[in-house]
This record gives structure tokens, C-alpha cells and sequence, in this order.
């Protein structure tokens, strides 16, 4: 644990997770706001096919 806050290497690893966890939690987000638009026009379409 030492190793992992007082080195230099240990320090950019722990960057390195963080960046990756920060990455998965905004391309989770993005991907779900846009799978709810996609699937808010599709409903718009066939409502608009039906009439």
C-alpha cells in the first residue's frame, strides 16, 4: 500500500484506475441517454406510420 501512494509508479497506476473507472461510469451514462433517445424517436415514428 506504501508502494502504491508514495511511488511515482504507484501514483500513476492509481491515476490510471480512477481514469478507467470515471471512463466506464461516463460512457455508461452517454450510451443510456442515447439508447432512451433512439427508442423515444422509433415510438414517435410509429405512431406517426400508424396515422
Amino acid at each position: 500500500m506504501v508502494d502504491l501512494l508514495m511511488s511515482d509508479i504507484g501514483l500513476l497506476s492509481l491515476f490510471t484506475i480512477g481514469f478507467v473507472i470515471v471512463m466506464g461510469v461516463y460512457l455508461t451514462r452517454f450510451i443510456s441517454q442515447n439508447m432512451d433517445k433512439d427508442a423515444a424517436a422509433a415510438r414517435r415514428r410509429e405512431r406517426e406510420e400508424r396515422a
